[in-house]
């Protein structure tokens, strides 16, 4: 395969909302990224999505597009309970996958998809469009750079107020329900981003009736001192404030950390400084998606923003967090 003197051809497997949004955002790519094909189990709902967003092909089962000869790169946009089965047929079938966040229910799961992509030599790469976010990156560089010194501690939370219904996925154990993979992957990955995997975790949560958390609370221990507490929630709307403290100063993402446009310095003996940073059109996917085509031009099974080795890192927290809070979820 040569994706270097041509758009790169993508499949997206799912037609939900996530899928929609991705799909727009490959729109905005022209010359590097080409929509070629979409999958879903239903024929119908395949066809529907493809007429919305103008896509030649759309099968109507997984294998279908798995199989797809004029495809570069699959993108997994399943709820997460199916990214398992979606992603393990698209690498069995000889295709690169983008598998969206969380990667899998738990780290078994995710080993899985990583020893398989790995022994048929093919790219993988979760969904984190955090880890790629410009702005992201460039607290990364600042933090490295010394600007707050040593970081102490990290501080974030992802909160959304949703009634209980027991049959939608956010509740549902059989479908991977609970705030902790659907919110909390995300204050629980900015951590580790910051400050990489802890040697100790604590949590506590409230469980809802169906036995899935509504309400957490984690706590990160590190082997230098630093800490990250962090919360999710299901029941309460929160600001999505993230804070990075340091020695010499603070960094403070005040509203939707996962998907910054700034943020605010505070260094020791100086003013506080605003940082904002350009945003691309769309709804955030673009980097995500250049950050996979330019492995594949380059001929990489891994990203290096993205490494796959984080990825079984985070799902291993979110596996003791959900063994503290005593969340298990079907043939576990």
């Amino acid at each position: 395969m040569t994706t270097a003197h041509r758009p790169v051809r993508w499949g997206i497997l799912a037609t939900g909302g996530i899928a929609a949004s991705f799909a727009d955002d490959l729109s905005l790519l022209p010359g590097e990224a080409e929509l070629a094909a979409v999958g879903s189990r239903s024929a119908d709902a395949a066809r529907r999505f493809a007429d919305r967003h103008g896509i030649p092909r759309a099968h109507g089962t997984w294998q279908d597009l798995a199989d797809d000869p004029d495809l570069d790169v699959i993108y997994v946009a399943t709820p997460h309970s199916a990214h398992h089965a979606a992603a393990s047929l698209c690498l069995e079938a000889g295709k690169p996958v983008l598998c969206e966040k969380p990667f899998t229910l738990n780290l078994a799961q995710a080993q899985d998809l990583v020893t398989l992509a790995r022994k048929r030599e093919l790219f993988l790469m979760e969904a984190m469009w955090m880890y790629v976010n410009p702005t992201v990156r460039r607290i990364q560089q600042v933090i490295a750079d010394g600007a707050i010194g040593e970081v102490r501690s990290v501080h974030a939370d992802f909160g959304i107020a949703v009634p209980y219904e027991a049959d939608h996925r956010l509740h549902d154990p059989a479908q991977g329900g609970g705030a902790l993979l659907d919110l909390g992957v995300y204050p629980v990955a900015f951590a580790q981003l910051i400050l990489g995997a802890p040697a100790a975790v604590s949590a506590l949560a409230h469980l809802g009736p169906g036995g899935v958390d509504d309400n957490t609370g984690i706590l990160l221990g590190y082997d230098s001192g630093a800490v990250a507490t962090l919360s999710c929630s299901l029941t309460a709307a929160t600001s999505h404030y993230a804070a990075i403290n340091g020695t010499r100063g603070r960094i403070v993402i005040p509203h939707g950390f996962f998907r910054p446009s700034g943020f605010v310095l505070h260094r020791d003996g100086h003013d506080a400084e605003q940082v904002t940073l350009e945003q691309d059109p769309g709804n955030g996917y673009t980097h995500e998606a250049r950050e996979v085509m330019r492995c594949l031009r380059a001929g990489a099974t891994e990203s290096d923003l993205v490494p796959l080795d984080g990825t079984l890192s985070l799902m291993a927290t979110l596996d003791t967090v959900r063994d503290r809070i005593g969340v298990r979820y079907p043939d576990e």
